[in-house]
């Protein structure tokens, strides 16, 4: 069972730790535990009630109605609110709950009622990237544990696979060849852009995590593509991410390469002639809509 400090139910919730604090001494909404040393902390079950008890609250439910409602009835109205729901902060809230509760099932609910609704591309820039951002933040805060991450980021690449195979290529579209940097792993950006490209019609190479540099070399001589489009999340290090990309200018002169990630935006970063960054991966859709023969 993990353990949570009042602030990782503040970062996780939204809610301000001085707020939790007046819910849990006028409204016993909490029940927090105490180390050997003193220490208050908080459960599993604490941080499942608050994240609800939050969802309802942003909604506009009073938290003293909350507060007299069972966990039952708590987490049944979370459940008609999110089906019903289409802001994307109470989508974005509603699959943050379904990660701390490992609840696969209901997760997967929420995002094909969100692909149904808004269709599969909004639903990703607009839903699932702010909560991939969200847990990001998480994660290097130690508020959630990398299992969790894991079991999400597996789920949301599930269903990304299943969309790219139901984008069928008829047409003689230009030829992108995408990876990622060797020692990179975090590939669900580059499957959103295989997804964006493939459904204009345009033809994608995809080799995927941890490609060394001498196999692009290799493979861009045999497909000659037009374009190499990279995302680097947490490899090369900044120390090292501009010689990486002259590299890859000088490496494939021939082709137009477009990067993006956190390792890259906002950096003091001179980009190669034949470089182009993109400061977030919808901006791939603004370069397809220049090749005028497939606007």
């Amino acid at each position: 069972m993990s353990t949570y400090s009042i602030k990782d139910l503040e970062l996780l919730s939204g809610i301000k730790a001085h707020t939790l604090r007046i819910w849990e001494q006028r409204y016993s909404l909490l029940n927090p535990k105490r180390t050997e040393t003193n220490i208050r902390y908080y459960d599993d079950s604490d941080l499942k009630l608050i994240l609800n008890v939050a969802l309802l609250n942003d909604s506009g439910l009073k938290i003293s109605k909350i507060a007299k409602m069972s966990l039952e009835e708590i987490r049944a109205e979370v459940i008609k609110l999110t089906d019903r729901s289409l802001t994307h902060d109470d989508q974005i809230h509603a699959l943050t709950i379904s990660m701390v509760e490992m609840n696969e099932d209901r997760f997967d609910k929420i995002l094909t009622s969100n692909i149904l609704k808004i269709g599969f591309e909004q639903t990703m820039l607009h839903v699932i990237y702010p909560f991939l951002n969200k847990i990001g933040v998480l994660w290097q805060t130690a508020a959630i544990n990398p299992a969790q991450e894991h079991f999400i980021s597996n789920l949301i690449r599930q269903k990304l696979i299943v969309a790219i195979d139901g984008q069928v290529v008829d047409g003689e579209g230009k030829k992108f060849m995408l990876f990622l940097p060797e020692g990179e792993l975090h590939e669900i950006s580059l499957l959103f852009a295989t997804y964006v490209i493939k459904s204009k019609g345009h033809k994608v190479i995809y080799l995927g995590q941890s490609t060394p540099m001498e196999d692009l070399i290799s493979v861009y001589s045999i497909v000659k593509p037009d374009y190499l489009l990279t995302v680097f999340t947490t490899t090369p290090g900044m120390e090292c991410v501009e010689t990486y990309v002259r590299d890859l200018g000088n490496n494939f002169k021939e082709a137009q390469v477009l990067v993006s990630g956190f390792q890259i935006i906002g950096q003091d970063i001179e980009l190669p002639a034949n470089v182009q960054q993109l400061n977030y991966l919808g901006e791939i859709k603004q370069v397809l809509e220049q090749m005028n023969e497939f606007v």
